[in-house]
């Protein structure tokens, strides 16, 4: 398949899962109102979606390793864009969060997708570009969609918040399906009692971030040492170990400390400086942009420092803005803080996923973007059910150091020749 393509469909899936997260959370309060639903059921409609999506995402990536990254990506934006347009004309708070968790399940099915699609169109030594031009979509993202989210609620609706995401989710996902390509597959088994494990401990555990609760607690640890002693004795593991563990540690701490920062700054902004809603995300504008440029020198740092230092500096300079902005309370000592969380955040990001998916076999290359993309939602959860704690932001500055301990984990440099038979054909499974 084209690279190009490969990598616009990567971006667009990356893109609209993205969107839809910070779009949701500005149209929560008129979904509310118009369908009069409580609190706790407009939690859910978060809630729900985040448990379905952790709970799979690592399945979803053995299914794309075993038959193909690119079909579980069609089936999973069509899915997603059904399910979305599903949302848009549900006549009721139960059919909204019903159809949240079933946007989970298909969500999950394309976000490891769209970095297993990368790993097998690129060689090792130009991945650093392709990784770095989807992180800073997700930005841009992230930037854009508390805005698109104001302008789309104020306009239409909360209904047209969804339907926003039907038509290029659609287009893609017929796309990736008319392809008439063979496409490469490894010849792996499925472990169904590792994946069913591991989907318990992964949803108990967002459950129990969000909603605290000791049975939660007390399921998540049990079910999370059932799935470590079975990866251990079974042949065909879930998890293969040739799969690095360190940038999932770093990204688990990073996205942690950012969403904490996130959450705390932003009543900081609203209560304590009385900023309305569109002065404060002018405030945090340079994050994004900060990001954005980060993603995009990102690989000629690791170019030049390699993963470890790279990594390691980008966490002590989120650190660094999370500290600045512990005590900012200017305009311009804001947009310091501000600019360096994104600096340091888009520099991890890259760093850390190019050495997750890097340095992975291609036929594992599913898992790892599984579990990048668990990380990057078990971490945010993890920070904002911190700050719901009312640590301060010092704290969130030492979860974003302890990243650099996983850091040093890593190989001192990257070469560009990549391990021996990583461009090795894998024969399509029949």
């Amino acid at each position: 398949m084209n690279p190009r393509l490969v990598l616009a469909g990567s971006v667009t899936g990356a893109v609209i899962v993205a969107l839809d997260g910070t779009v949701l959370t500005i149209a929560q309060p008129a979904l509310q109102r118009d369908v009069h639903a409580s609190f706790a059921q407009v939690q859910w409609t978060s809630t729900g979606y985040l448990i379905a999506v952790a709970s799979l995402l690592v399945f979803a990536g053995r299914l794309g390793d075993r038959y193909g990254h690119r079909r579980l990506f069609g089936i999973g934006m069509l899915g997603f864009g059904v399910a979305s347009a599903g949302i848009g004309l549900a006549p009721g708070v139960g059919w909204v969060i019903g159809l949240r968790v079933v946007q989970g399940v298909f969500g999950a099915l394309l976000q490891p997708a769209t970095l297993g699609m990368l790993r097998v169109a690129y060689p090792p030594d130009r991945l650093r570009g392709p990784i770095a031009v989807r992180t800073a979509a997700i930005g841009v993202a992230a930037a854009v969609g508390p805005l698109v989210g104001g302008v789309l609620v104020a306009g239409a609706g909360w209904r047209a918040v969804f339907f926003v995401n039907v038509v290029p989710a659609l287009v893609f996902g017929v796309l990736a399906l008319r392809v008439r390509e063979p496409e490469r597959a490894a010849e792996v088994r499925l472990d169904l009692p590792g994946a069913a494990l591991l989907a318990v401990t992964l949803g108990f555990l967002v459950h129990t971030l969000v909603s605290p609760h000791w049975l939660g607690v007390a399921v998540t640890a049990m079910a999370g040492v059932a799935f470590v002693r079975h990866e251990r004795r079974t042949a065909s593991p879930l998890i293969p170990r040739a799969v690095p563990g360190a940038p999932l540690g770093v990204l688990v701490a990073a996205s942690a400390a950012l969403s904490g920062t996130l959450f705390v700054s932003t009543y900081a902004l609203q209560y304590t400086l009385g900023l309305d809603p569109f002065q404060s995300a002018l405030r945090c504008l340079p994050l994004a942009v900060l990001m954005v440029a980060a993603a995009a020198m990102c690989p000629v740092l690791l170019r030049r420092a390699g993963a470890r230092r790279t990594t390691a500096t980008a966490t002590a300079v989120l650190a660094a803005g999370i500290l600045v902005l512990s005590h900012a309370s200017g305009a311009l000592a804001l947009g310091a803080g501000f600019a360096l969380l994104g600096a340091g955040f888009g520099t991890v990001m890259v760093a850390a996923t190019h050495v997750v998916v890097r340095e992975s076999p291609v036929g594992s290359a599913g898992v790892a973007g599984g579990l990048q993309q668990t990380a990057m939602n078990v971490g945010p959860t993890l920070g904002v059910a911190l700050a719901a704690t009312e640590v301060s932001l010092v704290t969130f500055a030492a979860v974003a150091l302890a990243g650099v301990v996983p850091a040093a984990g890593f190989r001192a440099t990257i070469t560009d020749r990549g391990r021996p038979g990583d461009r090795s054909e894998i024969p399509a499974r029949r």
